[in-house]
């Protein structure tokens, strides 16, 4: 077995968890999963994994291997794309993390587009409103919001969209409209904790500036529970375009104070620091880009 097949069922008995699951992934049998991982120790002279119950946890030495071995992975399928041509359908898996509603709304219905063009990859949406860590996790690129405060990351601007004051119709009809942003303190404010969103706001309108800082009545960490609360009329929201595009179109969600001005919302691609990107994220990005450009929202 030479040493590259060696270090795919390496990886994957990592990402997998157990040599069962390993097994099933690859469509050999367990016992082929454990000789090689036997085999494979045998021959570095160092333990790589703790087998328990429940489940495979790589050493020290394990992780050390683990992250050489899928640079190595990668850098050989990259070898092979470019044999191939950069035409030829992409392989293998593929691991993206991104936001929840945002992928919900703008990406997943797009997907089989991407999928039926590539027949033989393998793709793992990582589906988090939180930022995960690329490395540890083996994420491939992670599309990001917002503002990014590590300057470490490699990162490329993807889009952006504009900023909105929005809430349901039947919110305004109960509560009144605000006129000016100042109105906005006396409404109820839903606040989206994460890392898009908070409670400080600088309005614009030609040389005019206004700063508030919006009344805390409810807090939420996902974007998916400010979505809620808003449609259902329980307050106004300040957010992007994009978390409220379907219900911006049909009418479900109005925005106001139009003629004021928000700082916009970035969108970023981000890559794992120290690994080489794959033609298989490089491809994905590339599509996705192109999606968000032929979007007629902002």
């Amino acid at each position: 077995m030479s040493r590259l097949r060696e270090m795919e069922i390496f990886v994957r008995a990592v990402d997998a968890g157990s040599f069962s699951a390993a097994a099933r992934d690859l469509k050999i049998g367990q016992p082929a999963i454990s000789k090689t991982i036997a085999s494979l120790e045998e021959r570095l002279g160092v333990r790589l994994l703790v087998r328990s119950t429940r489940r495979l946890t790589p050493t020290e030495a394990g992780v050390a291997f683990y992250e050489r071995a899928l640079r190595a992975i990668t850098e050989a399928d990259e070898a092979d794309a470019a044999a191939r041509g950069v035409a030829a359908s992409l392989e293998g898996r593929l691991r993206i993390a991104m936001a929840v509603t945002f992928s919900r709304i703008h990406l997943v219905p797009r997907l089989a587009e991407f999928l039926d063009a590539h027949p033989r990859l393998e793709l793992e949406l990582v589906m988090d409103d939180r930022p995960r860590d690329l490395v540890a996790e083996s994420i491939d690129a992670a599309l990001r919001l917002g503002a990014l405060t590590d300057s470490s990351l490699r990162a490329r601007k993807l889009a952006q969209s504009e900023r909105l004051v929005l809430a349901s119709p039947a919110y305004f009809a109960r509560r009144g409209t605000p006129a000016t942003p100042a109105d906005l303190l006396n409404h109820d404010a839903i606040i989206y904790s994460q890392w898009s969103g908070g409670e400080e706001w600088s309005f614009r309108r030609g040389t005019a500036e206004i700063s508030i800082r919006l009344r805390r009545r409810l807090m939420i960490t996902a974007a998916e529970g400010v979505r809620a609360a808003v449609i259902s009329g329980q307050g106004f929201c300040i957010a992007s375009h994009w978390m409220f595009a379907p219900e911006l179109q049909s009418g479900e969600v109005v925005s106001i104070l139009n003629e004021w001005t928000l700082l916009p919302l970035d969108l970023w691609v981000i890559y794992p620091s120290g690994r080489l990107t794959s033609t298989k994220a490089r491809a994905f990005i590339k599509w996705f880009e192109g999606i968000m450009n032929d979007s007629p929202n902002p």
